[in-house]
């Protein structure tokens, strides 16, 4: 079979977008092609068809390939919890957590988690695409690596170099890669990539060069900045603040440091009617804001704490009495409670009970079992429909959630809570607005013009133009016939 790795000289220098163009480079030539990231950090996850979860950026990388998000893809999945600890997801459950030195003794047995979920890929794929994590160059972490270096050598993959032009010092950071290197590792490098080229690319001919000479690795490709890639979904904080569109209908999103599955928020940017206003610690909630929108959190208990810190909850609550609207998403839900119990220790001291914003009559008790699956079903009381994926911990429960629950689902369970006046809800349903039914829905409630976006059609176009412009700028053939093992 075959298998590429994309590594890069540093985060953020493109690998997720380019192994996503490449997936749907390849599937649209015929090959059954799967993605997979050895070792990813991210809040940002998806739930896959298997009923576990993976990052974001590989669900994407999974989509332009035509396939279905598999735990495989993404078999150890790191979800920052604090400065220095992290849960750890392992093949899609969740085996623990680990502060960052505790982690490095556990690689040796991730290792091998790894290489189950890339043979189990392997054997139902023409191609694997390969995402490296991080820098190539981070030799203080080479020892036990199985993210980068470590992977390649153990599963005998060839590797792909990129750097990003955009940041500066591309050819000092290919070069320097190549000489931090050890040979061995270095060996495994087939070719560079130089991503995010603004302007002439004649001008960086010499540039090429250089590195080839200096690197002893041919050039495969010189890819021009994409503006579109930046409206895929993200993983990582750098995608949260992109800039969207400006509209007469502001939504507010206060900014918290655990905030999660934050592309909840992507297809509100891209309706003419809206403008998503990030709220960032130290700023008011805008008194203008149709709607506040309070979304996911990895660590819901210190992100409501954080929200009482910076006054938002004053804030917030000054906006209802103006006839505002709020809602909860996730960890956002939770927050509008009366109250969330942690009497086993899942966010901190076991038996600890912090007061919620007391916008809902729900109270909220964290267990240890997460919810992880596809949902559908419709709003309540006016049917409409929607679909979307549950990812949280707790039980939610309180007058409100009978009174009014925000949807029945599918399989008769109902979800969330609204208040009285309906101007308040909760809910735990991710994926609400990427319902083109249900975001019609909100716009309508919101007095904001609505479009006519078909949301997920809207994803695909973008991955199909970035296909094209892969195609054109870097050399496939070649990269088709490095991944031979």
């Amino acid at each position: 079979m075959r298998a590429l790795m994309i590594q890069g000289t540093g985060s953020n220098v493109g690998k997720s977008l380019l192994v996503a163009g490449l997936c749907r480079v390849f599937a649209r030539k015929g090959l059954r092609v799967r993605p997979f990231k050895p070792q990813n950090m991210s809040n940002n996850a998806a739930v896959t068809a298997d009923g576990g979860e993976i990052g974001r950026a590989q669900a994407l990388q999974a989509r332009a390939a035509g396939v279905a998000p598999s735990v495989h893809m993404n078999p150890v999945l790191l979800k920052p919890q604090s400065e220095i600890g992290s849960q750890v997801v392992v093949q899609g459950r969740v085996v623990g957590t680990a502060k960052a030195r505790e982690y490095q003794t556990w690689k040796p047995r991730l290792m091998e988690a790894v290489l189950d979920s890339f043979g189990r890929l392997s054997d139902e794929a023409d191609l694997v695409l390969v995402e490296g994590a991080g820098s190539a160059s981070e030799v203080n972490l080479r020892a036990g690596d199985i993210a980068n270096m470590g992977f390649a050598r153990a599963a005998n993959v060839p590797v792909v170099l990129v750097g990003d032009i955009d940041r500066g010092g591309v050819i000092a950071s290919l070069v320097g890669t190549r000489t931090v290197l050890d040979e061995a590792d270095a060996a495994m490098i087939r070719g560079f990539i130089v991503n995010r080229f603004r302007g002439d690319p004649a001008l960086f001919d010499s540039g090429m060069r250089f590195v080839a000479e200096r690197t002893g690795w041919p050039a495969l490709g010189l890819v021009p900045h994409f503006a579109d890639a930046a409206r895929l979904p993200a993983e990582d904080g750098l995608g949260l603040r992109r800039e969207g569109r400006k509209g007469a209908v502001i939504i507010a999103v206060p900014v918290t440091p655990w905030i999660s599955n934050f592309d909840d928020l992507d297809p509100l940017r891209e309706e003419p009617g809206v403008e998503v206003v990030l709220v960032e610690p130290g700023q008011p909630l805008p008194a203008e804001a149709a709607l506040v929108l309070l979304p996911g959190s990895k660590t819901t208990v210190d992100d409501l704490l954080f929200i009482r810190q910076q006054g938002w909850d004053i804030d917030l609550k000054a906006h209802v009495r103006r006839g505002g609207r709020v809602l909860g998403l996730c960890g956002g839900y939770q927050m509008l409670g009366m109250r969330i119990d942690d009497p086993f220790g899942i966010e901190g001291e076991a038996g600890r009970s912090v007061e919620g914003l007391g916008l809902l009559d729900v109270t909220t008790t964290l267990t240890a079992k997460k919810h992880l699956e596809a949902v559908t079903g419709a709003t309540i009381p006016d049917g409409v429909p929607l679909s979307g994926y549950e990812m949280h911990i707790g039980e939610t429960s309180g007058p409100d959630t009978l009174r009014q629950p925000f949807a029945r689902l599918a399989n008769g369970q109902a979800d969330g809570a609204a208040s009285a006046d309906g101007r308040v809800v909760g809910t735990y349903v991710h994926g609400l607005f990427a319902d083109d039914r249900q975001r019609a829905r909100w716009l309508t409630l919101l007095g904001a013009e609505t479009s006519d976006l078909a949301y997920e059609a809207f994803i695909d176009n973008i991955l199909d133009g970035f296909a094209d412009h892969l195609e054109a700028h870097l050399d496939c053939k070649r990269l088709l016939a490095i991944s031979v093992r």
